[in-house]
């Protein structure tokens, strides 16, 4: 295969035999490289040519050096500050400033006359204004928007002689400056004969300067064509037909350079595959089979597919050369800097500034982010000690604590991050000094990252020193974030040696036999026609300013060049729909599947070997049988046998084990804490009247105390919590409410003097043993039962839920299908019940009776055990017999946990 670039040098040597004079202007830096190494292989003696980017040529003649984004936007702001009264602040600023200098850019990149644009902007959105009536509604952010169009022309001309004084500028004012002075650069090079090679769209600036230059009659423009696009009305020829047809140059010279490579036999396929990691898989495995990769690129139509791109490579690839960069918001050290930011933004936005105390997530985010981490690898007894003492917010003493056995070097820079901050300036030092002391035990990749954002924050530094555009830590944090969104970190190696790893826009004029592209789905191949201007579409149109239509030419084009010379091509599509992308392969695909036949299509899927779901096991053995008789001695309450039959294997964890849950800081209360605190509150209100009548007068007493009560036993459940405000704050009230709502129930209760309420116990422990056939020992059963009264007569066993219950949980019909029916709650209550009586020895000389409060169904009052089928004719009365036929199936559950041959399993069918 011979590359364009090897023809393009072999036509020109024809003519041309000497390289002092002669400069070679290529679109783009890779390109620079290939071409000196090509030209090498070909001249063995003699100067070699001066070989320059389009962008480095362009500087070249204007003589004005390229400022950075961060640069432009502090010299922006400068001359917004100077123009408006009313001017936002430096983060609000930079939100919109960006788009506004691309639009600066793109219209003089275009040489169109700025004031002529502007105005006509400003007069659409006055027209937008004006009505027949004179009525027109405007909002304060229409005003800000008419005013912000109405002075673009103010600062587009201020800023560009700005920067024209200072002879910096963005890419765009270069552009025009070099039309400006291409006459005297000719003048001064009229030795010099100027090669372009393989440009496709160029903007205005670009034409006029290729023109001026080729007028003079020696110098010359390779074209990398096929004569399939020129020829034809495809999007591809598109710019290169277009300077054909309106170039004076080409009414006296042929275009140079059209292939015919294009339709020669090729292998072609074109895959589908689901998701984004199963095409790189895919491209991982055709790598494999390849030996030499000197002629093969790995090209991403999606360049932010890039860090997955680089964990899929196979191993067969000694050497790569990556030519995009990596996104400096995927690394590490990002998300270290990003924790620091955290620290302040929250201490800020939970107003714990004076009492200097931290939000305890942000802190072991940061001492848990890698770099630090190694360092400290204490931060997990710290994070346990502050899940015990549920402590929400860290303060000074706590971080000393946790810095006290480090060296003093660590302990000074890590206790620096933590302290308050006089300046901005003086917070960018500490992010200086902890990037200094990380680059000392790192590898040289990971030195390349602090490095960067070294020299970042330094020049971050001299400008707040210069301007103090940074009012607060918000403001820096959001334009380090608008900043490091767009920003990469650049990729050094040998550019001639190994796989060619690169976006679409790096493979223009260069060839490779084996090309594998990645991603090539529609809405990323041509990306979507969605811009980020202040130019509307149809102005960019009348102004003949680039829109969506010349972009995807632009692309399609960059595709289908790129398979001119090339022998084997796999084009890898993602075939699903889903947030990165439609699931549709690209039109360019498409189109390529109807101009040729030897296209293969396939879809590929990796092989998923489906495990078999094995449910948990665990055999009984002589040592769980002992740890079950020491359960029997202490006891087994109600819910550890609810939770034996809804899962025997969180029964071993919890009761055999003895493994307790992962403590955690609890900032929102728990459901659990919210039923104790209820729980506790009732106890404390009823106590006094254990024993007694209840009487209106005394509901009355406990309403007055309850709010208070609740607040106690919060303060003793959640440590450390805050109940003031928030959710913690709803939840509190829910539970007063809870409270308050059941008080009011039984004052209603009680207003009826026929009804003789008597509270005979709360909070009771009780207990009793069972004997069972073929176990040798007896069974302690033990429960602490939340109330016991007696309503008219009847004793009633009852137990409080703050969740929902309905009558249907606790109606039984079965004994045999408690457990089949999973009706663990009435299981529960009958077992509270078959308890009292024993410990008790209750006679079942009144009738007696057992259920529910349920504090999210009160309306429904007492929710009974009821035996009937017939919902119309309750049947809630417990007996004897009812008891001892309950009390023989809890028996059959318990001699099953006491068999050694009964192995405790997982339940298939577990819904939680």
């Amino acid at each position: 295969m011979q590359s364009f670039i090897s023809e393009t040098l072999d036509t020109i040597l024809k003519t041309t035999k000497s390289f002092e004079d002669v400069v070679f202007v290529l679109p783009s830096q890779r390109a620079k490289v290939f071409v000196k190494q090509t030209f090498k292989d070909k001249i063995r003696v003699g100067f070699l040519s001066e070989i320059l980017s389009i962008e480095q040529f362009v500087n070249q003649i204007s003589g004005i050096e390229k400022a950075d984004n961060v640069q432009l936007l502090f010299h922006f702001y400068t001359i917004y500050k100077n123009l408006e009264k009313d001017y936002v602040s430096f983060d609000v600023f930079a939100s919109w400033a960006f788009t506004v200098i691309q639009d600066f850019n793109e219209i003089d990149q275009h040489l169109i006359d700025a004031k002529d644009i502007f105005i006509y902007l400003r007069d659409i959105q006055r027209l937008k204004k004006w009505s027949v009536k004179g009525e027109f509604k405007e909002t304060e952010l229409m005003k800000d928007h008419y005013s912000f169009l109405e002075k673009l022309t103010t600062f587009y001309t201020t800023f560009y002689n700005f920067l024209k004084e200072k002879n910096i500028g963005y890419q765009g004012l270069i552009y025009r400056e070099s039309c400006q002075k291409i006459d005297i650069f000719l003048q001064q090079n009229s030795h010099k004969k100027f090669f372009f090679i393989g440009f496709n769209a160029l903007n205005k600036a670009e034409e006029y300067l290729f023109k001026k230059i080729l007028e003079t009659g020696n110098s010359e423009i390779y074209w990398d064509i096929d004569t399939v696009f020129l020829n034809s009305n495809h999007q591809a020829g598109k710019f290169i037909r277009k300077y054909k047809s309106e170039w004076k140059y080409y009414d006296k010279n042929d275009i140079k350079i059209v292939g015919n490579t294009f339709s020669t036999p090729k292998k072609i396929e074109v895959i589908g595959a689901s998701k984004n990691t199963t095409q790189l898989k895919y491209a991982g495995e055709i790598l494999e089979k390849i030996t030499d990769f000197t002629n093969t690129a790995l090209v991403l139509a999606d360049e932010t597919l890039l860090p997955i791109t680089l964990n899929s490579l196979p191993k067969n690839i000694d050497a790569i050369n990556i030519t995009m960069g990596y996104p400096l918001k995927d690394l590490p050290t990002t998300n270290l800097l990003f924790s620091i930011f955290q620290l302040f933004i929250s201490q800020e936005k939970l107003q714990k500034v004076v009492e200097k105390e931290f939000y305890f997530k942000d802190v072991i985010r940061f001492f848990k982010q890698q770099s630090i981490y190694k360092f400290l690898p204490e931060i997990d007894a710290f994070s346990d000690e502050i899940a015990k003492q549920n402590q929400t917010f860290i303060n000074q003493n706590h971080l000393l604590k946790l810095l006290q056995n480090t060296s003093l070097e660590l302990k000074e820079i890590l206790s620096a991050i933590f302290k308050g901050y006089d300046s901005i300036t003086s917070f960018i030092d500490r992010i200086l000094n902890l990037i200094d002391f990380l680059k000392e035990d790192v590898n040289d990749l990971e030195k390349e990252y602090l490095f960067r954002f070294y020299t970042r924050f330094t020049q971050l530094k001299t400008l707040q020193k210069e301007y103090k555009y940074f009012t607060d830590l918000k403001t820096l944090s959001l334009f380090f974030r608008q900043l490091i969104a767009s920003e990469s970190l650049s990729f050094q190696g040998e550019p001639l040696k190994g796989l060619q790893l690169m976006g679409m826009l790096e493979t223009r004029a260069l060839d490779f036999e084996n090309i594998i592209l990645i991603a090539t789905n529609e809405g990323v191949l041509p990306a979507t026609s969605q811009q980020n201007s202040f130019i509307p579409f149809d102005v960019k149109i009348e102004f003949g300013l680039p829109s969506y239509r010349e972009k995807d030419a632009i692309f399609s084009y960059h595709f289908f060049r790129l398979l001119q010379r090339a022998k084997n091509v796999f084009i890898i599509y993602n075939t699903e729909h889903d947030v990165f992308g439609s699931g549709e392969k690209s039109r360019f695909v498409t189109q390529l599947e109807m101009m040729r036949t030897d296209v293969v299509q396939k879809i590929v899927a990796p092989k998923v070997l489906t495990p078999k779901v094995k449910l948990k096991e665990v055999a009984k053995n002589e040592s769980v049988i002992e740890r079950l008789k020491e359960l029997a001695k202490k006891g087994i309450s109600p819910s550890a046998l609810t939770n034996y039959l809804y899962n025997p294997i969180s029964f071993y964890k919890q009761k055999i084990l003895r493994l307790k849950e992962f403590e955690d800081v609890e900032e929102t209360v728990a459901y659990n804490t919210l039923g104790t605190v209820v729980h506790e509150t009732l106890d404390e209100l009823y106590t006094p009247y254990v024993g007694q009548f209840l009487l209106e007068d005394a509901v009355d007493s406990m309403q007055k105390k309850s709010k208070e009560l609740v607040e106690k036993y919060f303060k003793n459940e959640f440590k450390n919590g805050d109940i003031s405000t928030g959710r913690n704050r709803l939840i509190f009230e829910v539970a007063n409410r809870f409270v308050n709502n059941f008080l009011a129930q039984e004052k209603e209760l009680l207003k009826d003097k026929k009804n003789q309420l008597k509270i005979i116990a709360t909070e009771e422990n009780i207990a009793t043993e069972i004997t069972i056939e073929g176990i040798d020992f007896p069974i302690k059963i033990h429960g602490q039962v939340d109330r016991v009264d007696e309503l008219n007569g009847v004793l009633r066993i009852i137990d409080y839920k703050t969740g929902m219950v309905s009558g249907s949980d606790l109606r039984v019909l079965e004994f045999e299908k408690l457990r089949e029916k999973e009706q663990y709650k009435a299981i529960q209550v009958l077992l509270y019940a078959y308890l009292y009586t024993k410990s008790k020895k209750y006679d079942f000389s009144q009738p007696l009776a057992a259920g529910i409060y349920s504090f999210k169904n009160l309306n429904n009052g007492f929710l009974a055990i009821d035996f009937s089928s017939n919902y119309r004719k309750p049947a809630v009365e417990i007996t004897e017999e009812k008891l001892d036929e309950f009390i023989n199936e809890i028996k059959n559950y318990i001699k099953e946990i006491y068999t050694l041959e009964v192995d405790f399993k997982e339940p298939a069918d577990l819904k939680y």
